[in-house]
């Protein structure tokens, strides 16, 4: 990336420079792509000015003594809302008159998207330019209302005298009078005529109209501020004491009610919903709807149940003693409040401690001396962390158990509760009851911060211990608190951006220094920035993320509309993160319970990395022993934006983890000021990824030369194993019936018993066809007169002859021997074919052979009837007997044990060993998937061939043909190809394989615990969810020639945690919202989404909600049980 990309592209800049005009006005539209009438731009400014008229005629009623004050503002408002419903109807006219004929708009692609032919003044296309229309009609006439309340209320606002009145002042009263009225103009042509875009955008899809209303509101905001605020107050002071006074009498009431609705609604009541309604579920739906949600997860049971029950109990016991028989003394030193402050004072530093110690930097800024140097193993680790964790087990106790009950003793001692209940107590006391139980931590603070100023404050004329009681202090505490912190997070995002446009050479510009200076100049403007958005709880937006800070709008805490983990760009890499969610949600849920991860509150984001995985995490919800969370995956194909950023987080846990055996004590964090900070190290079970270059092993003669017979070794195995696999479902009690005792039996002879075996599918052309072809054949023969028909291979019964097809073009002649009882089909391509087209391969239809086994057992090992029919020459049978490995073939027969049949004799498998025709059955499928992935040639495959063969992209060929139309056949072979290719690599990377015991060993480990295929596979991305132990791929990089071999192994691996500044992700969030739907620039070169290693810009753009932004992967809201 350049310092020059530029922040809009030349198309962009003209879209926003038109487009901002239309925002600051309220939507007229004075500046187009192209050139149009006058009349347009005359229309828009009559329109615009119209409710400063039609308030003008009310204003001069009033200042000519005409009519009140009241009548005036109801006068405006009515024509107001006259006018607004004859413009709407306008509109409506408009699109009705243009319904039956549409006319034809010019789209011009080299000026604007948005270019119209205007034909009069109040032609149809001028109205719906000017006036887009509403979408409802309930909206054309509540706006319509609306704008009359607004422009009455307006008018009567900026009454002239009454302005006189307040300021004494001509200057000002025109002054406010014209900036009025043109606000209230603002307002009313978004509201009637056309609603500009605002920056505020929160969603790409206005689908109720709400932006319409938006100027409106903050106009009724203030209006209203000054109307009704004595009322308002008033109002809300009678009703909350006479309901509070009226169902609560008495101060042990208010106390109980307190308490216990705080611990309430601080548990997870929607998961506590969930198991009520699937325990009913279960109890009333039968058999079949239990075992339908017996998989789902269910984190409160009767063990949850006792526990809150229990708690809840103590603190109603404690809370109703106390404030009877201990809450009459006011607040002294010596006083039972007082007492429990100082317990509590206790409390939070041994807390405070207890947190810290468990991180890896103190502060953020000093290395922690407690937590363990140079952690890289999981078992190193847990060794070194075994001290910790018995501290985070202590700390979560005084979190959980101690430290509410003291908070809840404090409150019940405090004499505010004693008197006659008021409003502020009511508000304040509820609040600070409620977040004893809900965030722990925040009220410890808060209630020490108010005992100390109690202590030190005891001046009872103070306004602070005269106006206000203990809940009210405690509610401005903790407002001050919350606020606080998030201006000291602004403020260090503020200055890591202005630092780093500087520091960081690539991300300066050639307005840097500019900027820079002026943020030095008018630095208590930036405060005062930085203070506003941290009073409003908004995020810091800085503007195109450059040294150009505004004050965003207000923002949820996820930031983004819609439910939680509803959309995510899935793709080949979001499986690996669902398969390593669940394990990294145990990992967070002891170190969130243990405090590990530093003070966690809703807004919280973390983030995790392990090799080339990114885990974003937001903290949503947090209360009493729970805490919700999403996680989200970022992309692992890394772009130079992705991989810079990456590097330097891999820089920073390093520095914090790994590179610390020779550091000093208390040595400094070297990142500080860096957006993350190193927490702490997670035991996570995932796929570590290992990736290899496998040049010397597959480029090897020697290696490629014992491939095949390799190959033919593995492919025998793999027969037979599938063959008896099979023999178990023959054999199974469901399909028995055809032998009652239950076994195969012996004096069954397969070849004794007459029946009709099916045609099978035959190529049409094969290569013994050829080689038995003569000079002297008659082409219109059934068969060429050097065949044999009833030719005997040594160790196999004879064969009945086959039918094969005369050469193309010629007449296929009825045979006497064929079955005169033919179906229609068959009779079918008896017909001549001379001139017709090539008949479709597998019509050909031939009589297979009768295998006679010298074992009646062997038919349980046999191979399918159709993976005997390739097309190989016999030449090829007889070299395949001399290669065939007998040795192995007897001793994977010696392994099998057909414990699946009831009966069967002792000299079992010595018979199959000795029947020849079982042997050549397997002969001929090994010969026939030979042929398949290497043809006839006996050549050394080459590795490219490897390659090809190993991915299934083998050229075609006759032989692949044959084998590719038999499914499980060739995934059998292609199997055991993968299979051979990696014990090829094991060979050579761990030594020979010594007896036929260690290759089974083998085999069978690839079988059990390894998927060896593609990383492109399904069954990869299924393998990895159900968690088979390794996972190997062969890939080719063209680029540089080589190939590479990827093995994921699955184990529990240290992932490492950082927290993130809070208000670093939101600002920038801000500014990608506002970039993307208000000036939508969606460029992918664009400024602010280049690297930026201090605020990692790319990976916080990443983490965004789509469509703005693009994680891989986005978890569903995860309740997390700190119990």
């Amino acid at each position: 990336m350049g310092p020059d990309v530029p922040l809009l592209n030349d198309y962009k800049q003209e879209f926003f420079l038109k487009r901002f005009p239309q925002t600051v006005l309220g939507g007229p539209r004075f500046k187009l792509g192209y050139c149009a009438p006058p009349y347009i731009y005359v229309n828009q400014i009559i329109l615009f000015l119209t409710p400063w008229v039609l308030g003008g005629v009310g204003t001069l009623m009033y200042q000519l003594g005409i009519m009140k004050d009241y009548y005036t503002a109801a006068l405006s408002g009515g024509l107001m809302f006259v006018t607004a419903l004859i413009l709407q109807m306008t509109n409506l006219y408009a699109k009705q008159k243009t319904v039956t004929v549409e006319r034809m708009q010019i789209q011009n692609t080299l000026t604007d998207e948005d270019e119209f032919e205007f034909s009069s003044c109040v032609g149809s296309e001028t109205v719906k330019f000017i006036i887009p229309g509403k979408k409802y009609i309930i909206n054309t006439v509540f706006h319509s209302l609306l704008a009359g309340v607004l422009c009455g209320l307006g008018t009567w606002y900026l009454l002239p005298n009454r302005i006189t009145l307040l300021y004494s002042n001509i200057g000002g009263t025109v002054v406010i009078f014209v900036f009025g009225w043109v606000t209230i103009c603002i307002g009313e042509y978004s509201l009637i005529v056309n609603t500009a875009t605002e920056t505020a955008t929160f969603q790409a899809l206005d689908t109720y109209e709400i932006t319409a209303l938006m100027r409106p509101f903050y106009i009724f905001v203030f209006i209203a501020v000054d109307l009704a605020h004595r009322l308002l107050v008033m109002f809300l002071i009678s009703a909350g004491t006479a309901i509070a006074s009226y169902f609560i009498p008495s101060t042990l009431g208010v106390i109980l009610f307190m308490t216990g609705f705080g611990f309430i609604l601080s548990l997870n009541l929607s998961e506590i919903g969930f198991a009520f309604k699937h325990t009913m579920i279960s109890h009333l739906a039968s058999s079949k709807s239990k075992n339908m949600h017996r998989g789902l997860r269910i984190q409160f049971g009767w063990r949850e149940f006792i526990f809150y029950l229990t708690v809840l109990t103590f603190a109603l016991i404690e809370a109703s003693l106390l404030h009877q028989f201990a809450g009459f003394s006011s607040f002294s030193k010596a006083s039972p409040q007082a007492i429990a402050s100082y317990i509590l004072m206790i409390l939070l530093i041994i807390m405070w401690i207890l947190r810290e110690i468990q991180r890896v930097y103190l502060f953020g800024v000093f290395r922690n001396p407690f937590y363990p140097k140079d952690v890289r193993t999981v078992t190193v680790f847990m060794e070194k962390q075994r001290r910790l964790m018995k501290v985070g087990v202590v700390r979560r106790i005084l979190l959980t158990l101690v430290s509410p009950f003291v908070m809840v003793a404090f409150l019940s001692l405090d004499r505010s509760l004693q008197n006659l209940h008021s409003v502020s107590v009511c508000i304040g006391f509820t609040r600070i009851f409620r977040m004893v139980w809900q965030n722990t931590e925040n009220a410890l603070l808060d209630i020490v911060v108010v005992s100390i100023a109690q202590m030190l404050v005891f001046n009872p004329d103070l306004w602070w211990n005269r106006n206000l009681d203990t809940g009210i202090r405690l509610l401005l505490v903790g407002i001050l608190r919350d606020r606080l912190l998030q201006f000291v997070s602004k403020l260090q995002f503020a200055i890591a951006i202005l630092l780093t446009s500087w520091t960081e050479k690539k991300q300066r510009r050639k307005s840097t220094a500019t900027l820079i200076t002026l943020n030095v100049v008018f630095f208590p403007i930036l405060l005062t920035f930085v203070a506003i958005s941290a009073l409003l709880s908004s995020p810091l937006l800085p503007l195109f993320t450059l040294p150009v800070f505004l004050i965003g709008f207000p923002r949820p805490v996820r930031s983004w509309p819609g439910p939680v983990g509803a959309t995510a760009c899935v793709c080949s890499d979001t499986v690996y993160y669902q398969q390593m969610v669940p394990s990294l949600v145990v990992a967070l849920q002891s170190a969130l319970a243990a405090g590990s991860l530093g003070l966690s509150l809703p807004g919280s984001h973390y983030l995790c990395r392990f090799q080339d995985r990114l885990m974003w995490i937001l903290v949503l919800e947090k209360g009493f022993t729970y805490c919700s969370v999403n996680i989200k995956g970022l992309e692992l194909q890394e772009t130079s934006c992705h991989a810079a950023e990456a590097h330097r987080v891999d820089e920073i846990f390093e520095t914090a983890f790994e590179h610390q055996e020779h550091a000093k004590i208390l040595s400094p964090n070297h990142h500080f000021g860096h957006i993350l900070t190193p927490c702490t190290v997670l035991p996570v079970r995932l796929y570590s990824d290992a990736r290899n270059v496998l040049s010397g092993i597959i480029d090897s003669h020697e290696n490629l030369k014992h491939l095949k017979d390799d190959f033919i070794k593995v492919l025998v195995w793999m027969l037979v194993q599938y063959c008896y696999k099979k023999s178990k479902t023959w054999e199974s009690p469901g399909k028995a019936d055809k032998n009652k005792k239950g076994s195969f039996p012996v004096n069954q002879h397969s070849g004794a018993v007459e029946r009709s075996r099916p045609l099978r599918e035959e190529d049409s052309f094969s290569v013994d066809t050829i080689e038995d072809w003569t000079d002297d054949s008659d082409i219109f023969d059934l068969e060429p007169s050097g065949r044999m028909k009833n030719r005997k291979e040594p160790g196999q019964l004879g064969m009945t002859p086959k039918e094969h097809l005369a050469i193309p073009g010629s007449v296929e002649t009825r045979s006497q021997n064929v079955p005169q009882e033919m179906s229609p089909e068959d009779k079918l391509y008896r017909a001549v074919v001379l001139g017709l087209p090539a008949v479709d391969k597998g019509k050909q239809q031939e009589v297979l052979p009768q295998v006679e086994f010298s074992c009646s057992y062997s038919e349980l090992l046999s191979i399918p009837e159709e993976w005997r029919t390739a097309p190989v020459p016999s030449s090829k049978v007889n070299e395949m007997r001399q290669r065939f490995p007998e040795e192995w073939y007897h001793f994977i027969l010696s392994q099998l044990d057909f414990f699946h049949l009831k009966e069967k004799p002792s000299n079992l498998l010595e018979d199959l060993m000795k029947d020849k025709a079982l042997k050549d059955l397997y002969i001929h499928g090994v010969l026939s998937c030979c042929f398949g992935l290497f043809g006839l040639d006996n050549a050394v495959p080459a590795p490219s061939h490897v390659f090809r063969a190993y991915t299934g992209g083998i050229p075609w060929s006759v032989g692949l043909d044959w084998l590719t139309a038999k499914p499980e056949l060739f995934q059998l072979a292609l199997k055991a190809f993968r299979y051979t290719f990696k014990l090829m690599v094991d060979k050579a990377s761990l030594g020979p394989v010594e007896n036929f015991k260690e290759l089974v060993n083998y085999l069978e480990e690839y079988e059990n615990d390894w998927y060896i295929g593609l990383v492109s596979d399904l069954e990869w991305q299924e393998a990895v969810l159900q968690e088979k132990p390794y996972l190997f791929s062969l890939g080719h990089d063209p680029n540089m020639g080589i190939y590479t071999g990827r093995v994921l192994t699955l184990q529990e691996l240290l992932v490492q945690v950082g927290k993130l500044n809070d208000e670093a992700v939101r600002g920038q969030w801000a500014n990608l919202s506002w970039e993307l739907l208000y000036a939508t620039n969606d460029d992918e070169e664009r400024y602010s989404i280049q690297a930026h290693p201090v605020l990692l810009r790319n990976l916080t753009v990443q983490a965004a909600d789509p469509p703005l932004g693009y994680p891989v992967y986005s978890s569903e809201l995860l309740h997390l049980p700190l119990f």
